[in-house]
């Protein structure tokens, strides 16, 4: 069995917010309700979903940016959920992030080398001798050459900066990454470029992914297994291969019938998602999504779904689905 790197265990974020005119008016926003899972050492872990579902937030609280409402990570042993500042910094070096638009994570007064070289000496990674053989050798591993230390984001295109973020990420020598749309502000051509340079990075580093996308082209390509989530639960997880061969929850089904398909007739007859996404601030009873779901009946509106293995290392949250490839109720 491979190792698991984490375990996380009914992970829950609530942000609590004032409105009105004098702040008088107190509303949670459920951002995440008890996510679930074990992230294996040396996978690539993907989450998917429609926007505001929960998938940044995810990322957010494991590496605990932002401070999770309940539940636990377990890293090494130790709980890393909701630790302070100074009680997280050992565990910095093992955990990293690449986000989205590397321009506005990259500070531009400072040179990419001048980027690089914090991580690396703030953690005593190598000494001020060493550290030019050691930005190159970073740079090197992201496809750059090292006269890129000298400039400044400014002068980078954006896949290459992406690939400077890439290279700021693996300089404290992490375990595990976390990959928030990491591509998706990028051409096509150049998604694929990073992509390919991560599936290397991970083969020769033994990396730990967390996948956040939205494109289901880009994360079949990636994925060892791919979670998909629905207003801040999750809703299946299984290999991907299996996920996108025989998909099991509605919602999973939905989002795969998105897919542009080149044959109008078989595009024509695809069951298409309808309605809006409920309201993070008062998200529906029971299954969160009964309100869209052709499968729903009573049971989903009143009670939640448990989340259960139906078939091996294949999870998932309805009550329709009794197991692989059945369900209770057909659609009406």
């Amino acid at each position: 069995m491979t190792q698991t790197l984490l375990s996380i265990k009914g992970l829950s974020k609530r942000f609590d917010l004032r409105a009105g005119a004098f702040g008088q008016t107190a509303i949670t926003v459920h951002a995440l309700d008890d996510f679930t899972a074990d992230i294996r050492a040396g996978e690539t872990l993907s989450l998917v979903g429609e926007s505001g579902c929960g998938k940044s937030t995810t990322g957010f609280c494991l590496l605990n940016l932002h401070r999770p409402s309940g539940g636990s990570v377990i890293y090494d042993g130790q709980d890393i959920a909701g630790l302070d500042e100074d009680a997280m910094r050992p565990f910095r070096r093992d955990l990293q992030i690449v986000f989205q638009d590397p321009y506005s994570t990259l500070n531009p007064r400072m040179t990419i080398g001048e980027a690089l070289s914090e991580p690396i000496l703030f953690h005593k990674l190598a000494t001020k001798a060493e550290l030019p053989a050691r930005l190159a050798q970073l740079l090197a591993d992201v496809g750059l050459t090292p006269a890129f230390a000298r400039r400044y984001p400014h002068e980078l295109s954006g896949g290459q900066r992406q690939r400077v973020a890439i290279a700021r990420a693996l300089a404290c020598q992490p375990r595990f990454i976390v990959c928030d749309e990491a591509i998706s502000a990028l051409d096509v051509s150049v998604q694929a470029q990073i992509l390919n340079l991560l599936l290397d990075l991970q083969d020769k580093y033994g990396l730990t992914y967390l996948f956040i996308a939205h494109d289901l082209a880009v994360v079949r390509h990636i994925s060892d297994r791919v979670g998909v989530m629905y207003l801040g639960r999750l809703a299946e997880l299984a290999p991907a291969r299996d996920l996108f061969a025989r998909p099991l929850h509605p919602y999973t089904r939905a989002l795969l019938s998105a897919v542009p398909e080149p044959d109008p007739r078989a595009a024509r007859s695809r069951q298409r998602l309808e309605g809006e996404v409920p309201s993070p601030l008062n998200p529906p009873q029971g299954c969160r999504f009964h309100t869209r779901c052709p499968l729903a009946r009573d049971p989903c509106k009143t009670k939640v779904p448990a989340w259960r293995e139906v078939a091996p290392d294949h999870r998932v949250a309805c009550h329709a689905v009794t197991g692989k490839d059945q369900t209770n109720w057909e659609t009406p």
